[in-house]
């Protein structure tokens, strides 16, 4: 968790960043996702995650756009706003910092849920939210937690995303043996992202979303079904076998 923003911030995400440290309730601002990590492109939006406790005003930052009060995205995923202004895309992310901070106490003891959400191939485990912190970049505010990635997270985590996988590639196969193409391949493409979340917690390396999980995993060449060229159930064998290199 860096306390120096990478770079100046545009005007407009300097006033959104404004508007929203001097709500009610807010603890810390932080800039995430690609911004923070260095991923960014031309393309990429720019991610506010505001921390705050107890009741929050959102009066101020609902005169930039649709805000989605707190709990309306889920338990973990909170709730927030997808603002345009001035023709600049911002993300704002609400994040209630006594859920963090317990799902954070959780996850150093190797505790961790996963939730189904939109958009979503192998859902987001709750220890998403520690991940969070440790690579944003403190605008305003502090915030007290311990970002090193647990060593029983790893451990858990690691396995319990093995088993997944594995469980993922055998009922890729009951599809393959019923000749359900569209079933065979959605669960093979689950089973690389479990795979690929595996592969992040045994090395203790941090997760925020699917977005270049593949690839950050190395998985950068898996085979891609030709049925003119092989049946469903071989070319499980070779997924399986890629997912292993």
């Amino acid at each position: 968790m860096s306390t120096d923003p990478a770079s100046p911030l545009p005007n407009v995400v300097a006033t959104v960043l404004d508007v929203v440290t001097r709500s009610q309730g807010v603890v810390a601002v932080t800039l995430g996702g690609s911004r923070s990590t260095g991923d960014a492109d031309e393309a990429s939006d720019w991610d506010l995650g505001v921390f705050y406790r107890g009741d929050l005003d959102l009066g101020a930052l609902a005169e930039l756009g649709t805000v989605h009060p707190p709990g309306s995205w889920g338990r973990f995923m909170n709730g927030g706003a997808w603002l345009a202004v001035d023709g600049v895309e911002i993300d704002v992310i609400l994040r209630d910092l006594d859920v963090v901070e317990d799902w954070s106490t959780r996850a150093r003891r190797g505790d961790y849920e996963v939730d189904q959400l939109l958009g979503y191939l192998a859902g987001f485990p709750s220890y998403t939210l520690l991940a969070e912190v440790a690579s944003s970049v403190v605008l305003t505010g502090a915030l007290q937690l311990d970002t090193t990635y647990p060593e029983e997270l790893a451990r858990e985590a690691a396995g319990r995303w093995g088993f997944q996988r594995d469980f993922t590639l055998d009922y890729a196969r009951m599809h393959a043996r019923r000749g359900d193409a569209t079933a065979t391949i959605g669960n093979l493409t689950r089973a690389a992202m479990e795979e690929a979340h595996r592969r992040m917690a045994d090395g203790r390396r941090w997760v925020l979303n699917e977005k270049r999980l593949l690839a950050n995993a190395g998985l950068h060449a898996l085979p891609i079904f030709d049925p003119q060229r092989t049946g469903l159930e071989a070319f499980i064998d070779d997924f399986a076998a890629a997912l292993s290199d």
